[in-house]
């Protein structure tokens, strides 16, 4: 199995609020008339403490503030917990510290705060450029406001990412291009470009059930995500995962922290997290309801409400999941280190023998390598070649 001791962690900070629902989002946030930041940052502070004594030393690689909205914290209660997380851990030289933004001109206005603070990433939630889909996407903020925050960020930060979701309803390539070169004009090193899906529980979901709007078809979608490659190959951004495009070295270190399969912590409401303790790889769960949460962490340090032990089996299938989403791929050696299973031992050799031939995939004598068709194909192709 993989090692303990001073192996690397990624540590997930969640910040539940919002000031308002997307209608496409089911990530766990909520709206409140009055946010309690002083007990919630209270309780992430005392389930950091918790989390860092159980875990021991670890060598700390990146930290993600995500939402939720976390730009409505106030810098100082951001700054405690990047303090708090450098003091339990050993942090790398070069830390990535990363907080989620929405780019209303209130939001922005902390910029300078929060590098003060000790946040040298932002991840920019524009969505849309256009002022239609972004009355459609149910976003706060307008085209203009977007531009402005992410000049306003590159005076702050060195690192710099923001999101875009294509796919949109009526979107047809030549608009998506023209859009997409807007945003790659702006572009620092890395941009996150999503397919609009509609979740389940979501208000597009309810929506789209009733006939409201539809979604591009298959073959347009997917000339729209062949699309987005040509544009940002222009641009010196290279797709390193699915949906992430970036410079060369621009690349998340948080999020290839997931897909490489390495151990994570998580804190705060809803937050998950993959950790290795005493030889056994733990999936870890925290209760969704915020103050929930702060009255369990009040009571008994932590909001953990599901803590199970990964088998080897569901660990190589999971590191399949994650691993083949990357351009790189998935490393035979370290695959094995960390799931305690053999790569070939987790493939049925007939679909794997079938993706190579139809070059959904690559097998080398270190690596397997979904090509950029097998990416798009992925949901498909997972449910059978793992075993």
């Amino acid at each position: 199995m993989y090692a303990a001791g001073m192996e690397d962690l990624a540590l997930y900070i969640h910040w539940p609020f919002c000031l308002s629902k997307c209608p496409y989002c089911d990530f766990n946030s909520h709206v409140r008339d009055k946010i309690p930041q002083a007990r919630m940052v209270a309780a992430l502070r005392r389930e950091l403490a918790f989390e860092a004594a159980r875990i021991g030393p670890r060598h700390l690689t990146s930290i993600f503030f995500g939402g939720g909205t976390p730009s409505l914290l106030d810098p100082e209660n951001v700054a405690a917990l990047i303090t708090d997380a450098k003091s339990l851990f050993t942090p790398a030289a070069t830390i990535e510290v990363t907080l989620e933004a929405n780019p209303t001109s209130i939001e922005a206005q902390k910029f300078a705060d929060l590098a003060q603070a000790g946040v040298n990433r932002v991840s920019i939630g524009v969505q849309s450029f256009d002022a239609q889909a972004l009355k459609f996407l149910g976003r706060e903020h307008s085209a203009a406001q977007a531009i402005a925050a992410i000049e306003l960020a590159k005076k702050h930060f060195h690192r710099l990412s923001f999101d875009l979701i294509y796919a949109r309803p009526g979107q047809s390539e030549k608009s998506w291009r023209a859009e997409l070169n807007t945003a790659l004009t702006l572009a620092a090193d890395h941009l996150s470009l999503y397919q609009l899906t509609i979740e389940e529980g979501t208000k597009f979901a309810t929506l789209h059930a009733r006939g409201a709007f539809s979604l591009p078809d298959e073959d347009l979608a997917a000339a729209l995500y062949d699309a987005t490659a040509e544009e940002a190959e222009k641009f010196g951004l290279a797709p390193y995962e699915i949906s992430n495009y970036a410079v060369p070295g621009g690349e998340s270190r948080h999020n290839l922290a997931y897909w490489r399969y390495g151990d994570y912590a998580g804190i705060g409401p809803g937050a998950h997290g993959r950790l290795t303790l005493a030889g056994r790889r733990l999936a870890t769960s925290r209760h969704r309801a915020p103050e929930v949460w702060a009255a369990l962490v009040e009571a008994k340090e932590t909001g953990i409400t599901i803590e199970d032990e990964i088998s080897p089996r569901d660990q190589a299938r999971e590191a399949l999941l994650m691993g083949l989403r990357l351009a790189e791929g998935i490393a035979a050696k370290t695959f094995a280190a960390r799931t305690g299973v053999q790569l070939q031992d987790a493939i049925d050799p007939a679909t794997l023998e079938a993706a190579v031939e139809e070059n959904y995939l690559i097998q080398t004598p270190t690596h397997l390598i979904a090509t950029s068709e097998g990416r798009k194909r992925l949901d498909a192709l997972l449910p059978a070649l793992a075993r």
